[in-house]
């Protein structure tokens, strides 16, 4: 059967225009459709919009920190529609150039919805397409909690149609998400109350980095609801009421739900094509990211494997190059370096303690202490935590892990030798940046404990 296209893919976020524009290089005959805006979640209204409403906040903090320094520095408020104006127009211009590189090497866009007719056969915005093989990446979405008056509150997407700061937020959730527009808000000027079920945040974190960080929370004033479940939303006059199981309630001007996501494949029609979803609703994919249909593909947040832009990316990438490309690969989930931008940063690479510690015995090196700025400064909450999982038999460094400013700098490079399979002893013998916080995963030379080890003499 001769078809429209080599490959059609399904979604214009970073998992599906990496794989569409590398294929179409590799000289394939690429379609691609997106229904809302290219370049997908983290573009628009995730990472990229996020990362820059988190300078703002920083701005807010170094102006206060300046006069201990020597400036005479007055900050006089804080203005969200000029900020806004400058991370919409970054936005809309990142926005283009998807668009760009998608016409540039050769791809047909289409600016619709396309649902599945057939295992081979979509409908792009009325229109019939055929493919020979088929991606989908339609990634995730935010969602709601099913309390009564959920409606009241806001999804991530909506911080950023903002008109004015809300002098009181309330904001539900302990994952990357809820805690990083709690700094945002709070560093912004905001007034914020955090809730949450668990005890301490970032449920899946190294326990060191969770406890370090409810300590820097509570520094900077976040008041934090920890054990806490919902119970309704009430609207009172101009403000909100959250309700709280047990009787607690916390007043506030706006609420945001940060409390999960889930694979976004509503409207796709997949039944019929024969693809196949998990109980939680993520895409079916094996290894090679083929669904239960062999020429339909999936990748990204829409298999809710590992929720990470880069992650998206790089496995787009390597199945354009298998399927076109003569050049089989697959890209690795494991030891992906990732951060959180809170207020200090997290960065982290490789295996918590815990995790590590379940498989054998396992050193662990740990520092925490102020950095040279805020001995300076004398802004409470900044103190710096790194730390290194080693594993006892090879001396691998399994896991580093910090909470503190320039994390995410500092890890990226750390992950580099994770990755390669470094040592603790190839740690110590690379020379330290002076005067630096990185040059501390040089120079930790002194175990702080070993765990595991009676995990792994059972």
């Amino acid at each position: 059967m001769a078809y429209d296209f080599d490959l059609f893919v399904i979604g214009g976020g970073s998992a599906g225009v990496r794989c569409a524009r590398v294929a179409a290089t590799h000289g394939a005959r690429v379609g691609i459709a997106e229904e809302r805006f290219w370049g997908g979640t983290c573009v628009n209204v995730g990472c990229v919009p996020k990362k820059i409403m988190v300078n703002a906040a920083e701005y807010g903090q170094w102006i206060e920190d300046a006069p201990a320094f020597g400036w005479d520095v007055t900050g006089t408020g804080f203005d969200l529609a000029r900020l806004a104006a400058a991370r919409d127009a970054e936005v809309a211009r990142l926005n283009g150039i998807y668009g760009k590189l998608l016409t540039g090497a050769g791809c047909t866009i289409f600016e619709a919805r396309a649902t599945f007719i057939d295992p081979h056969t979509l409908d792009v915005g009325g229109k019939r397409v055929t493919a020979e093989r088929i991606v989908i990446a339609t990634g995730g979405r935010p969602v709601r909690p099913e309390i009564p008056g959920a409606e009241l509150g806001m999804l991530s997407d909506d911080v950023f149609t903002l008109k004015a700061l809300p002098k009181r937020m309330i904001v539900v959730g302990s994952g990357y998400i809820a805690l990083e527009f709690a700094c945002i808000f709070r560093g912004l000027g905001a007034e914020v109350d955090l809730v949450y079920r668990a005890d301490l945040p970032l449920r899946g974190f190294d326990q060191d980095i969770r406890a370090a960080l409810k300590e820097a929370l509570d520094a900077q004033g976040i008041r934090q609801h920890t054990g806490r479940h919902l119970g309704r939303l009430d609207r009172e006059g101009d403000k909100l009421l959250l309700n709280l199981q047990g009787g607690e309630a916390i007043e506030g001007d706006a609420v945001l739900f940060a409390t999960g996501r889930e694979p976004n494949i509503q409207g796709l029609r997949l039944d019929a094509a024969g693809v196949v979803c998990t109980a939680k609703g993520a895409i079916e994919v094996d290894e090679d990211h083929r669904t239960t249909v062999p020429h339909i593909y999936a990748i990204g947040d829409v298999t809710d494997k590992l929720n990470l832009t880069p992650m998206a990316t790089a496995v787009g990438h390597a199945l354009a190059d298998t399927l076109f490309g003569n050049n089989p690969r697959k890209a690795s989930y494991r030891n992906v370096p990732t951060a959180v931008f809170t207020s200090p940063p997290i960065g982290t690479v490789g295996m918590t303690e815990a995790d590590a510690a379940a498989l054998g015995p396992v050193d662990i090196y740990l520092t925490r202490f102020t950095p040279m700025r805020h001995t300076i400064s004398k802004r409470e909450g900044r103190k710096t935590l790194m730390k290194l999982v080693v594993c006892q038999r090879t001396r691998k460094v399994l896991g580093a892990h910090m909470l503190g400013e320039d994390a995410a700098e500092i890890l990226q490079g750390i992950g580099i030798a994770v990755v390669m399979g470094a040592t603790k002893e190839d740690f110590d013998r690379t020379i330290g940046i002076h005067p630096t916080a990185a040059e501390e995963f040089v120079t930790m030379r002194t175990r702080t404990r070993e765990a595991g080890v009676r995990a792994a003499a059972e």
